[in-house]
């Protein structure tokens, strides 16, 4: 997978696990785009800031720092997708 997909894939999930604390397959899978973002891209130290209309990831890599950002809208698609599906909001 390209970093910046891994990235964008870490984004929309970490949304997820923050505004559903109690999803266990949220908290999972960002553990596994972490993991994969550290073994493939040599990536860590990565976080998420909102601001204005867009999220800044900002990352290390190879002792670099780096930042990405994309559309707040876009990223929180995921989130959206979810909330609005009845039979994923059961168990909350």
């Amino acid at each position: 997978m390209q970093q910046k997909d891994a990235l964008f894939n870490w984004l929309q999930i970490k949304i997820v696990w923050e505004a559903r604390p109690s999803d266990v397959s949220a908290k999972d899978t960002v553990e596994f785009f972490q993991t994969m973002l550290k073994e493939d891209h040599e990536v860590t130290a990565i976080e998420m800031k909102k601001q204005d209309h867009a999220y800044h990831v900002s990352y290390h890599q190879k002792g670099e720092e780096y930042t990405i950002s994309f559309p707040g809208e876009l990223a929180e698609k995921l989130l959206k997708d979810i909330t609005e599906e009845p039979k994923y909001n059961q168990c909350l």
